[in-house]
């Protein structure tokens, strides 16, 4: 069982920074394959990135491509997610996801999560 709990998110004008948290609890932390999603309102969650438990591996997705860097520290159990550049189009709650299984971060990008966060609200102003 992993529990996840998100931090860091908050307004923000176009153009500016943030960098969301995602802490984890449960032995399997550091071998999971670990991910961020996001919900607008209106709009059906979306895949944002994934990482696999090394951190050697990565996706994204092209919304966010050369903007968002996602990362790990796994003596912390946490996984961050840095947003640059950030645009109105990128407000959203942003869900901390994980996965279970040897998937390097796999499943998550085909959208296949096991576990989730409660999110945390990211609003970019223009």
């Amino acid at each position: 069982q992993v529990q996840l709990v998100e931090s860091g998110g908050g307004l923000v004008q176009a153009g500016g920074s943030l960098r969301l948290s995602c802490v984890a609890s449960g032995r399997t932390f550091s071998s999971s394959g670990m991910g961020w999603f996001r919900q607008a309102p209106g709009k059906e969650r979306e895949f944002v990135a994934a990482i696999d438990w090394s951190g050697g591996i990565t996706y994204y997705a092209d919304s966010v491509k050369g903007r968002f860097t996602i990362s790990r520290d796994n003596a912390k159990n946490t996984l961050y997610l840095q947003m640059n550049s950030l645009k109105p189009e990128d407000t959203a709650v942003y869900l901390c996801a994980a996965e279970s299984g040897a998937w390097a971060g796999s499943k998550l990008r085909n959208g296949r999560v096991d576990y989730w966060g409660q999110g945390t609200q990211v609003t970019v102003s223009s």
